[in-house]
């Protein structure tokens, strides 16, 4: 029985010994083994989770490589253990995971190899990125960086500015609302000053800037700024600036008592048109705007279309422009030709009768736009402002009675002298003009009507008044619809000695 059993561990050992001997040559090849682990790259787990590289695709991809040689000893040693540690299984799962990672142990590293190629790959493909937005940036900020010095430099810097003599005269317009800025692009535009800076740095010093007015102005060209501003506000500066009084007629006239010439309009624009001083100056003259105002079209010459045909067949084409330049103030480019400077004026008077509501004054005097002008400058001549809508309400009445204005004033427009009175031989004559000898209204306008003698005449007073007449040189008028009454009132304008003849 000891025998038996003597022999049965003998056997025992005889076997395990042929099992698991672990010669030079084993426990060489678990050392190889044991340094390729060591050069397994580390993966993180999110990445390659059994799920991921589990499938039949990833099979299909890549080709299987030969399985590392794999020890079956049942004890190993602490340095044979760490070499498979990754590699065990839960008891339940052994041989699950035994067939899965026998099958894809040799494909894991490649698969993991290219995608740490990629990873590496998008790496260096985002540093790229983010050095090329860098250097834009920095491009950027140097950029804006010298811009900025730019700028601060410029502004320690004057602005360009002339020096040297002064250049011709140059007419430049200031505009309603202009500010200095404006006016120093103004300025520069024109070639007065070498940049609008230099003007501008001038301007803002002068108090004066704040009261400057509307207009046109001769300032010397190739001006330093400082010299601009000073010359802008010198009395000679200010050039196309005309004042038209009211009751003015285009041409001159004389007076009988004193010989004494009044200027007409046309006299009064030739010497606002004039640029400079003595010899050098340049003006547009009496008989180039009367040449012009006589045989241009009317409609060049800006007249309104509520009187372009009746001033067309207007019997003296030299007085076709009379009452369509408005008593006022007026501004016009002086450096413009003769007909322009009328255009420029006529259509800025024709706006303003446009505002008084001339279009719209048939429905209370019965006349026509133009007819309502020819009587305006009547009420002008006849009537100061306080007796012009009764003056206005004469003439509708006398008109509509068909009776004879019998006004001097229209006697008056056609002689080279003129006085108050009027003599009997100058009341005969007969012209387009005189309403002693002819019924109606005259054939134009007689002069330049003012605002107020417009909207009078545009809306006359209510009254059955015919006559009136002025009885002393204080200017008392007496108005009455009796023709007697009206005979008395013209001695006591005699005994005045307002009517005295001066022939």
């Amino acid at each position: 029985m000891t025998d038996r059993w003597t022999r049965a561990e003998e056997r025992y050992r005889q076997n395990a010994e042929r099992r698991y001997r672990r010669d030079d040559l084993d426990w060489s090849e678990a050392d190889d083994y044991e340094d390729d682990t060591t050069v397994i790259p580390r993966y993180e787990d999110e990445l390659y989770d059994d799920e991921h590289y589990r499938g039949e695709d990833y099979d299909e991809e890549l080709p299987h490589e030969p399985e590392p040689p794999r020890h079956s000893a049942p004890q190993r040693t602490e340095r044979g253990r760490r070499g498979d540690r990754g590699q065990r299984a839960e008891p339940g799962r052994r041989a699950t995971r035994s067939q899965s990672r026998a099958g894809s142990r040799g494909s894991q590293r490649p698969k993991r190899s290219r995608m740490a190629s990629r990873k590496a790959a998008e790496r260096k493909r985002r540093r790229r990125n983010l050095f090329v937005i860098a250097g834009v940036f920095a491009v950027l900020f140097v950029g804006a960086v010298g811009f900025a010095g730019w700028k601060f430099v410029g502004k320690l810097s004057p602005p360009p500015d002339f020096s040297g003599p002064q250049g011709p005269l140059v007419v430049i317009q200031i505009k309603p609302g202009d500010t200095a800025t404006q006016i120093a692009q103004t300025m520069a535009d024109k070639g007065v000053v070498a940049s609008s800076g230099a003007f501008y740095e001038a301007a803002v010093r002068n108090t004066n800037m704040n009261s400057i007015q509307p207009g046109y102005y001769a300032i010397p060209g190739h001006s330093k700024g400082s010299e601009a501003v000073t010359a802008l506000f010198s009395k000679e500066a200010r050039v196309g600036n005309v004042v038209i009084s009211e009751g003015r007629q285009l041409h001159d006239s004389s007076d009988v008592t004193t010989g004494a010439r009044k200027d007409g309009i046309y006299r009064k624009i030739a010497e606002a048109s004039c640029v400079g001083t003595g010899t050098a100056a340049k003006c547009v003259t009496y008989e180039q705007l009367d040449q012009a105002g006589a045989t241009a079209d009317p409609a060049a010459l800006g007249v309104p279309v509520w009187a372009l045909d009746r001033v067309r067949s207007v019997p003296d084409r030299s007085r076709q422009l009379e009452g369509l330049i408005a008593g006022g103030t007026w501004d016009f480019d002086p450096s413009a030709n003769a007909l322009d400077i009328l255009k420029q004026m006529v259509t800025a008077s024709a706006a303003s009768y446009d505002a008084t509501g001339v279009a719209q004054s048939g429905a209370a005097n019965g006349l026509s736009p133009y007819d309502t002008l020819i009587a305006a400058s009547l009420v002008e001549r006849e009537a100061l402002p306080q007796d012009m809508s009764k003056v206005a309400r004469v003439i509708v009445n006398r008109l509509a009675a068909q009776q004879p204005l019998q006004f001097d004033s229209t006697v008056n427009y056609t002689l080279d002298k003129t006085e108050v009175a009027t003599t009997d031989s100058d009341r005969a004559h007969k012209t387009p003009w005189n309403t002693y000898a002819m019924a109606g209204l005259p054939a134009t306008p007689i002069s330049a009507p003012s605002l107020d003698a417009m909207r009078a005449m545009e809306n006359p007073a209510p009254g059955p008044w015919l006559y009136f007449v002025t009885v002393d040189k204080q200017g008392t008028t007496l108005f009455t619809d009796s023709y007697q009454e009206h005979l008395r009132n013209i001695e006591k304008a005699r005994q005045s000695g307002i009517l005295d003849s001066g022939r």
